[in-house]
């Protein structure tokens, strides 16, 4: 048996046109109402898809921001499992890379709405992690966004 052929070399502005392109669809996917299940599908492998070119030419803090979108679709899709693996990989990165303050509030919101969609007691502990976090964020639009994600984590 033949194996599948490589994907095609592409060059770094590709890539990230494909990444930046791609991360901006989730979010136009995600704030639409009466979402399909085909538009779901999309959704899921849009955010796998930009995570894979920001794996070719972005730095940690691509990396770890594309997890964390990964995560948020899943949970906004209740799939706690994947929802759990990508925030984990998300924070994971943040931490082995010592990336800025407001990637580790993100890092601990998608832990908190993850394990919440998961039904795991430990989403209190992470929503706490976060709001603690806000504090240490000096950029007062990067705190902003992290707030906003912090504020619609589900109780």
């Amino acid at each position: 048996m033949t194996p599948p052929p490589l994907p095609p070399d592409l060059d770094e502005q590709t890539r990230r046109a494909l990444a930046v392109g791609l991360f901006n669809r989730v979010w136009q996917l995600l704030a639409t109402d009466d979402r399909t299940a085909e538009q779901d599908d999309e959704m899921v492998d849009a955010a796998h898809a930009s995570r894979y070119h920001w794996g070719h030419i972005g730095s940690a803090e691509n990396y770890a921001v594309g997890e964390w979108q990964i995560s948020r679709v899943y949970s906004v899709l209740g799939r706690g499992e994947p929802a759990l693996h990508h925030a984990r990989r998300c924070l994971a990165i943040v931490e082995e890379n010592t990336l800025a303050p407001w990637t580790l509030g993100s890092a601990f919101e998608a832990m908190a709405r993850a394990t919440a969609v998961a039904g795991d007691p430990e989403a209190a502990s992470w929503r706490a992690k976060a709001v603690a976090q806000l504090d240490l964020i000096d950029d007062p639009d990067d705190r902003a966004v992290v707030a906003r994600d912090v504020a619609s984590l589900p109780e």
